[in-house]
């Protein structure tokens, strides 16, 4: 019988987002923009603590609209520290705004999307664990993206990070074969060609 991947409860808002979200391949630059930020902010917590407040970090970020955060300032910065829905940690807060200029330029010259999906050749890395302890929590690549991340300006973006960051976004599938998720997951992938049409 399958069973989810065992990090994957008690708690339903982690059980849905497992169900609904960890792994599913995101296309949208906005969207892999905001979950590279929250993991960002997960460094040193745990990914439920992030998960329970990201509604209130949505409010408080605009939606995480690069372009807006990209003009804020040290008032902007004040004000989220001040902010108890969230976490308060400057140097993350800090990081986020420049992260949205870095995303800037990404995003006109070639487009957040395709410049982190580019890594895994636009289709989703597809690996066959049935136990979670043989899984990495970093890799080579994930070494490489980081790198080149940082050298794009971004901060809080290890290769801890990345790793989580691209299982999250289904960069890579690493539901466990025994998990109901797995197949799901892998179908979802799309053609490179379909998604950016100027690559074929």
């Amino acid at each position: 019988m399958s069973e989810r991947c065992g990090w994957a409860g008690p708690e339903q808002i982690y059980i849905d987002y497992h169900d609904t979200e960890w792994g599913v391949p995101e296309y949208d630059s906005r969207t892999l923009w905001e979950k590279l930020i929250l993991d960002g902010f997960q460094a040193g917590l745990s990914w439920i603590t992030i998960l329970k407040k990201r509604e209130n970090f949505r409010e408080a970020f605009e939606g995480f609209d690069p372009n807006m955060i990209a003009e804020w300032t040290e008032a902007d910065v004040a004000r989220l520290l001040a902010n108890a829905g969230i976490i308060r940690h400057r140097g993350k807060i800090e990081a986020t705004i420049g992260n949205a200029r870095s995303w800037q330029e990404i995003e006109a010259r070639e487009g957040f999307d395709r410049f982190l999906w580019k890594y895994v050749d636009g289709v989703p890395q597809q690996t066959t664990h049935a136990d979670r302890a043989l899984i990495p929590t970093q890799s080579p690549l994930t070494a490489q993206i980081s790198k080149d991340l940082k050298k794009a300006g971004f901060r809080f973006c290890g290769p801890t990070i990345v790793y989580a960051f691209m299982e999250a976004t289904g960069l890579i599938n690493n539901h466990l074969t025994t998990c109901p998720r797995h197949a799901p997951c892998a179908a979802l992938a799309r053609d490179p060609a379909a998604v950016w049409p100027t690559s074929a």
